[in-house]
Protein backbone atom coordinates (compact mmCIF):
# COMPACT_ATOMS: atom_id res chain seq x y z
CA UNK A 1 0.00 0.00 0.00
CA UNK A 2 2.71 2.42 -0.78
CA UNK A 3 2.26 5.29 -3.45
CA UNK A 4 4.99 6.10 -5.51
CA UNK A 5 5.85 9.96 -5.65
CA UNK A 6 7.88 12.43 -7.74
CA UNK A 7 10.22 14.29 -6.73
CA UNK A 8 11.71 17.48 -8.46
CA UNK A 9 14.78 19.18 -8.18
CA UNK A 10 14.61 22.81 -9.45
CA UNK A 11 16.45 26.25 -9.42
CA UNK A 12 14.57 28.89 -6.93
CA UNK A 13 14.11 30.91 -10.07
CA UNK A 14 10.74 32.66 -11.17
CA UNK A 15 8.44 30.46 -13.18
CA UNK A 16 10.12 27.26 -12.39
CA UNK A 17 7.25 25.74 -10.56
CA UNK A 18 4.65 26.96 -13.37
CA UNK A 19 6.86 25.57 -15.80
CA UNK A 20 6.52 22.24 -14.19
CA UNK A 21 2.67 22.49 -13.37
CA UNK A 22 1.92 23.27 -17.21
CA UNK A 23 4.13 20.47 -18.15
CA UNK A 24 2.36 17.96 -16.23
CA UNK A 25 -1.22 19.51 -17.73
CA UNK A 26 -0.20 19.80 -20.93
CA UNK A 27 0.53 15.95 -20.58
CA UNK A 28 -3.02 15.33 -19.28
CA UNK A 29 -1.67 14.67 -15.67
CA UNK A 30 -3.58 15.75 -13.06
CA UNK A 31 -1.96 16.83 -9.74
CA UNK A 32 -3.35 14.94 -6.59
CA UNK A 33 -0.45 16.56 -3.79
CA UNK A 34 2.21 18.13 -3.60
CA UNK A 35 4.69 20.04 -1.39
CA UNK A 36 7.95 22.52 -2.02
CA UNK A 37 10.05 22.65 0.23
CA UNK A 38 13.06 25.15 -1.19
CA UNK A 39 16.30 26.63 -0.19
CA UNK A 40 17.67 30.34 -1.65
CA UNK A 41 19.29 28.43 -4.30
CA UNK A 42 17.00 25.63 -5.10
CA UNK A 43 13.75 23.84 -4.38
CA UNK A 44 12.36 20.22 -4.29
CA UNK A 45 8.59 19.57 -5.34
CA UNK A 46 7.02 16.64 -4.17
CA UNK A 47 4.04 15.13 -6.07
CA UNK A 48 1.64 12.54 -6.19
CA UNK A 49 0.18 12.63 -9.35
CA UNK A 50 -2.62 10.20 -11.66
CA UNK A 51 0.65 8.72 -13.57
CA UNK A 52 3.93 8.69 -12.37
CA UNK A 53 5.73 7.26 -15.09
CA UNK A 54 4.38 9.65 -17.64
CA UNK A 55 5.15 12.48 -15.44
CA UNK A 56 8.40 11.38 -14.67
CA UNK A 57 9.37 11.06 -18.80
CA UNK A 58 7.40 14.66 -19.27
CA UNK A 59 9.47 16.32 -16.65
CA UNK A 60 12.75 15.14 -18.24
CA UNK A 61 12.27 15.83 -21.31
CA UNK A 62 11.46 19.47 -20.39
CA UNK A 63 14.69 19.22 -18.00
CA UNK A 64 14.36 17.98 -14.92
CA UNK A 65 16.35 16.17 -12.62
CA UNK A 66 13.27 14.07 -10.97
CA UNK A 67 13.51 10.78 -9.17
CA UNK A 68 10.61 8.56 -7.67
CA UNK A 69 10.62 7.35 -4.46
CA UNK A 70 7.94 5.56 -2.04
CA UNK A 71 5.73 6.90 0.23
CA UNK A 72 2.37 5.91 2.57
CA UNK A 73 -0.62 7.85 2.78
CA UNK A 74 -2.89 7.36 5.93
CA UNK A 75 -6.17 8.85 6.69
CA UNK A 76 -7.11 10.80 9.80
CA UNK A 77 -9.96 11.90 11.71
CA UNK A 78 -9.61 15.80 11.17
CA UNK A 79 -9.84 17.15 14.61
CA UNK A 80 -7.81 18.54 16.93
CA UNK A 81 -4.43 15.89 18.44
CA UNK A 82 -5.14 13.28 15.83
CA UNK A 83 -1.89 14.15 13.94
CA UNK A 84 -0.14 14.36 17.33
CA UNK A 85 -1.49 10.80 17.89
CA UNK A 86 -0.18 9.03 15.09
CA UNK A 87 2.85 10.69 15.41
CA UNK A 88 3.55 10.07 19.26
CA UNK A 89 2.54 6.05 17.94
CA UNK A 90 4.96 6.15 15.37
CA UNK A 91 8.07 7.84 17.71
CA UNK A 92 6.87 4.81 20.28
CA UNK A 93 7.85 2.62 17.29
CA UNK A 94 11.53 3.48 16.54
CA UNK A 95 10.42 5.62 13.13
CA UNK A 96 11.62 8.90 12.05
CA UNK A 97 9.91 11.35 9.97
CA UNK A 98 11.38 12.46 7.07
CA UNK A 99 8.86 14.62 5.77
CA UNK A 100 5.25 14.92 5.35
CA UNK A 101 2.58 17.22 3.97
CA UNK A 102 -1.30 17.05 4.04
CA UNK A 103 -4.36 17.65 2.47
CA UNK A 104 -8.10 17.43 3.35
CA UNK A 105 -9.99 14.80 2.24
CA UNK A 106 -13.14 16.21 -0.53
CA UNK A 107 -15.98 15.23 2.35
CA UNK A 108 -13.67 17.32 4.85
CA UNK A 109 -13.81 14.44 7.62
CA UNK A 110 -10.58 13.07 7.47
CA UNK A 111 -6.87 14.55 6.92
CA UNK A 112 -4.66 12.75 4.50
CA UNK A 113 -1.04 12.35 5.45
CA UNK A 114 1.70 11.56 3.03
CA UNK A 115 4.62 10.64 5.17
CA UNK A 116 7.94 9.67 4.42
CA UNK A 117 9.64 7.72 6.68
CA UNK A 118 13.41 6.49 7.58
CA UNK A 119 12.17 2.32 7.51
CA UNK A 120 9.05 2.38 5.16
CA UNK A 121 8.34 -1.11 5.60
CA UNK A 122 8.44 -0.79 9.29
CA UNK A 123 6.29 1.99 9.17
CA UNK A 124 3.90 -0.13 7.05
CA UNK A 125 3.68 -2.48 9.70
CA UNK A 126 3.34 -0.26 12.53
CA UNK A 127 0.53 1.59 11.04
CA UNK A 128 -1.54 -1.52 9.68
CA UNK A 129 -0.44 -3.22 13.57
CA UNK A 130 -2.51 -0.07 15.41
CA UNK A 131 -4.94 -0.20 12.85
CA UNK A 132 -4.45 3.11 11.30
CA UNK A 133 -5.86 3.48 7.93
CA UNK A 134 -2.80 3.54 4.85
CA UNK A 135 -4.46 4.59 1.68
CA UNK A 136 -3.77 2.80 -1.34
CA UNK A 137 -2.28 4.81 -4.18
CA UNK A 138 -5.65 4.42 -7.01
CA UNK A 139 -7.99 5.73 -3.83
CA UNK A 140 -5.72 8.70 -3.72
CA UNK A 141 -6.69 9.46 -7.38
CA UNK A 142 -10.15 9.36 -6.55
CA UNK A 143 -10.23 12.06 -3.71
Amino acid sequence: MKTNQISVFIENRSGRVAKITTALGNAGINIRALSLADTSDFGILRLIVSDTAKAKETLKDHGFTVRVSEVIAVAIPDIPGALGNLLSLMGHSGLNVEYMYAFIEKNMDQAVIIFRFDDIDKAMDALIENDVTVIEESRLMTM
